[in-house]
């Protein structure tokens, strides 16, 4: 599957320090699909970043456009806030 990243999710990968690889990881295999606001999905894994931790790396997908478009991306610290039990 094919994704198009929006100025605004490049930007975002750059200001959030989230290498690219990370993002393709949970774009191509991620380990949870959640629907969020607005008709889009949250594609979300946990990585472990070079500092030794384990951030919830979030992409936000518009899945109604083709290519699908990765509107943002972020990473989290608070993983218990995102993580569903049963997505």
């Amino acid at each position: 599957m094919d994704f198009y990243l929006t100025h605004h999710a490049e930007q975002e990968l750059k200001r959030r320090d989230i290498p690219r690889i990370f993002l393709n990881r949970v774009l191509r295999n991620p380990q949870q699909i959640v629907d969020e606001r607005d008709d889009r999905r949250a594609y979300q894994s946990q990585i472990e970043f070079a500092n030794g931790k384990i951030y919830l790396v979030r992409a936000i997908v518009d899945e109604e456009t083709e290519p699908n478009t990765v509107v943002t991306v972020y990473r989290t610290s608070r993983i218990s806030k995102y993580w569903r039990a049963d997505p």
